[in-house]
């Protein structure tokens, strides 16, 4: 894969734009943007989505297939470090002069002229993000905003607004998060990820310090993350709001009813303001007092900041319904670090009730897999019933001699519990000869495990006693 190379502006006269790879839902968002502004767009993907096929609809034109002859009539090319060093479209655009610009770059050229809110954190920026837009829109505010996954009452994860506010989520993995001139920042947690990046755990701890000290106006953080409080301490003057359960948080989670989906009582200012969230879990909860932070920074009253957050109904491939079959449900999780992993799981475990947890997991990269697999498998031993893991989406990454999904497998304790399989339709048969009735299903990782859904809907639909799947 390419190294993010965030040395290329993007360029005074940008023509015709090119994206490869814009079907991911940051680039497809980003594409979107630029197309608002007027901007020719064209683009590629290695295979027709339903976002590729939305672009189409807008009048984006989308090769399949990522090829030299795609990058015809181009003047400027958008790319994510995701891309192969080989990838034709990239080489072309190199050997012709063609400026390339990192797709973080262009996100933080679209941001110029706003004040910017930028969303961070190793997990839980997405759904922060996408709370803040909703409320925001539901508060008559009118942000820009561009997310990394689909806010489900929008139906987009991107959109210009006639308001001042641009809301971004901003990506730590390769230190892009650092080029927005941001005015507010959240800080979800700091939870060690990407150190094939950072290189250690200081460095991923220092991206965030420079992170928070270049918040012009405010810093709403974790209180109860460990490195969050040990970036907090090196802010010195910074204006900082700490949010979480810890009793000395600014704004002070409590009173949490997690029954079906999550009630609770945030603290502020030394007065209670209570909601019940459409969505559940914990997480979500605390998610949502990061959220408040940033509403009541932006100027926002508290109680109509809580009741607008409370209107948010989740985010494509966050614990997402996508069918159920003979008493079966099946969710769609984009969870794929342990922490992530911990969240999604106690919350579908309070609202599986006396069923069972069978997620499938699909490890996202090598490295972290490599890193991780002790963690993985306790946390998938001590809150899932049944685990089935599937080979490694390895993204950016090379595969490494040795490394599979069957080290976090060879784990377990009770290796009766886990299962491993190469082939994605053994795992979709082993899960649908072990779910019964009132079970969840549960697709997993930040790859394209989503993709597994329709044959694992059609296997438990061909079970006997089942009947047609109800499908999202």
């Amino acid at each position: 894969m390419i190294k993010s190379d965030f040395s290329q502006t993007v360029p005074a006269d940008l023509g015709q734009v090119h994206f490869v790879g814009i079907g991911g839902a940051g680039m497809s968002g980003i594409a979107l943007l630029f197309l608002e502004a007027g901007v020719a767009v064209t683009g590629s993907d290695i295979r027709v989505t339903e976002t590729v096929e939305a672009l189409r609809a807008k009048g984006v034109v989308v090769a399949i297939g990522h090829d030299a002859a795609n990058i015809e009539g181009a003047d400027t090319l958008i790319v994510t470090g995701a891309i192969a060093e080989d990838n034709p479209e990239y080489l072309a655009a190199r050997e012709r002069g063609i400026p390339i610009v990192h797709r973080a770059r262009a996100l933080a050229w679209l941001t110029r002229n706003h004040r910017v809110v930028a969303v961070a954190g190793a997990h839980g920026k997405t759904t922060s993000t996408a709370m803040i837009v909703t409320a925001m829109l539901a508060l008559e505010a009118d942000p820009s905003f561009v997310n990394g996954g689909v806010i489900r009452s929008l139906g987009v994860s991107a959109a210009t607004g006639t308001g001042d506010t641009f809301v971004v989520e901003a990506d730590e993995s390769d230190g892009s998060f650092l080029l927005y001139d941001t005015a507010i920042a959240l800080i979800t947690n700091v939870d060690p990820d990407h150190l094939d990046h950072y290189g250690s755990e200081q460095a991923f701890e220092e991206a965030f310090v420079t992170f928070a000290r270049a918040a012009s106006e405010r810093v709403v953080i974790s209180s109860d993350d460990p490195r969050a409080v040990a970036v907090t301490s090196r802010l010195g003057d910074r204006s900082v709001l700490t949010f979480g359960q810890h009793a000395d948080a600014d704004i002070r989670l409590h009173s949490i009813d997690s029954t079906e989906t999550v009630a609770f009582t945030l603290r502020y200012h030394g007065v209670d303001f209570s909601t019940r969230l459409r969505v559940a879990g914990l997480h979500n909860a605390i998610n949502a007092a990061g959220a408040f932070g940033v509403l009541v920074s932006l100027g926002f009253e508290p109680q109509s900041s809580l009741d607008a957050i409370s209107l948010f109904d989740g985010t494509e491939r966050r614990f997402e319904w996508r069918g159920s079959v003979r008493g079966v449900s099946v969710y769609d999780d984009f969870a794929h670090h342990p922490t992530e992993i911990k969240a999604a799981l106690s919350g579908a475990r309070g609202a599986v009730g006396a069923g069972r947890l069978i997620p499938i997991f699909q490890p996202h990269l090598y490295s972290r897999t490599k890193q991780m697999a002790v963690e993985f498998a306790q946390t998938f031993e001590s809150l899932a019933d049944i685990t089935i893991v599937v080979p490694i989406y390895g993204a950016r990454q090379d595969p490494e001699p040795g490394v599979t999904g069957e080290l976090i497998t060879r784990l377990f304790h009770d290796r009766s519990r886990v299962h491993y399989f190469d082939e994605w339709q053994d795992a979709v048969d082993c899960a649908a000869s072990l779910a019964r009735e009132g079970d969840f299903v549960i697709p997993m990782g930040g790859g394209d495990i989503h993709r597994i859904i329709p044959q694992l809907l059609e296997t438990l639909s061909l079970q006997p006693g089942s009947t047609s799947p109800g499908a999202r």
